[in-house]
């Protein structure tokens, strides 16, 4: 998920850089290691409008799943794993992440019907 584009205030170091963030997210540590950084890329779709994220107290957000794209089963020698690939609110497909079934049915069985 990206937020943004934000300007540029200060450069830190040689890693680091100050960003003007938005008043929404004004509690956020401003300092960012270039790392977290990307390139402003053509596509709008990629960029989070601030104020549909709700951010708790910690600071964090939770993920919401939308849809299950892929399920797979894995063999170990007495078991199998099964894992589905899972996309979130406001993810590209590419960046949809494998779970367990398991976990996914119990939080979100609506997803499984």
């Amino acid at each position: 998920m990206y937020v943004g584009p934000c300007r540029i205030i200060q450069r830190i170091g040689l890693v680091a850089y100050k960003l003007e963030l938005p008043p929404e997210i004004s509690l956020v540590h401003p300092v960012f290691h270039v790392s977290m950084l990307r390139k402003v890329v053509g596509d709008p779709s990629t960029i989070v409008p601030v104020k549909t994220i709700e951010v708790n107290e910690e600071l964090s957000y939770e993920e919401v799943p939308v849809a299950i794209l892929v399920r797979q089963v894995r063999k170990l020698r007495n078991k199998e794993i099964t894992s589905v690939k899972v996309l979130c609110w406001n993810q590209q497909v590419e960046e949809a992440t494998w779970e367990a079934e398991i976990e996914m049915k119990k939080k979100y069985p609506h997803l499984f019907e």
